[in-house]
């Protein structure tokens, strides 16, 4: 539910998380956008980062300049004036992924959980347009969806300790992308050669919330001519 007054969560002496939901969905996660472009747009004074998750932004905030009733305030007058025209429309990024094989070691197992073949779990995969809810994880790491309900997988019960980087998995009704190599429990089914993440460049992220994901499948051999 999207909560008519935010739930304000005090997190240590710097930090205050607001809560504007209780659940994962597009209309929640819109709220936080729109409150995290204002914060962005006119930062308060005091306040040092804006960190977005599914239905909360939390705030991190110098307690010798800024005092956390004042914080809640002025968040406050802040939503109460939200305007979402203000948003720009989300981009659509394409990515393009080599599904199954060494790049997508779980895509059989996907097929056999949903008793359906590899090939039935790329084309449920790529024929869908995924929100990115946020980044998160580690750096550049998109939890998009939602998945097509005949893809909703579970994570795998032991994590493997090393993920490749570029790898597209599910988990649960997700799909993500690792921009690095990682230890990681989501299922498997390709690997992506585009960058998501590059400190040399700004912004290093590939992807933010709010952009809208799809994706095509490419032959593995293709993979080194989209590399950039």
């Amino acid at each position: 539910m999207l909560y008519s007054t935010p739930a304000y969560r005090i997190m240590g002496d710097r930090s205050l998380l607001v809560e504007l939901g209780d659940h994962i969905g597009l209309d929640v996660n819109q709220k936080v956008r729109e409150l995290f472009v204002a914060l962005t747009a006119a930062p308060l004074k005091g306040l040092i980062e804006t960190i977005p998750g599914y239905s909360s932004l939390l705030l991190i905030f110098d307690p010798f300049k800024l005092r956390v009733s004042l914080l809640r305030k002025q968040v406050q007058q802040i939503l109460d004036t939200l305007d979402p025209s203000r948003l720009t429309e989300p981009r659509t990024v394409d990515i393009p992924v080599a599904y199954g094989g060494e790049c997508g070691p779980d895509l059989n197992w996907v097929a056999q959980y949903h008793q359906i073949t590899p090939e039935e779990v790329i084309q449920l995969h790529t024929s869908h347009v995924y929100h990115v809810y946020m980044i998160g994880f580690m750096p550049g790491f998109p939890y998009m969806g939602e998945l097509p309900k005949a893809l909703v997988t579970p994570r795998k019960e032991t994590p493997r300790t090393a993920v490749p980087k570029g790898s597209v998995g599910l988990a649960q009704a997700q799909t993500g992308i690792y921009p690095t190599r990682s230890p990681g429990g989501w299922q498997i089914i390709g690997r992506t050669p585009i960058k998501l993440f590059d400190a040399s460049r700004w912004p290093p992220a590939l992807l933010e919330m709010g952009d809208q994901v799809r994706f095509f499948a490419i032959p593995e051999e293709d993979m080194a001519q989209w590399q950039k």
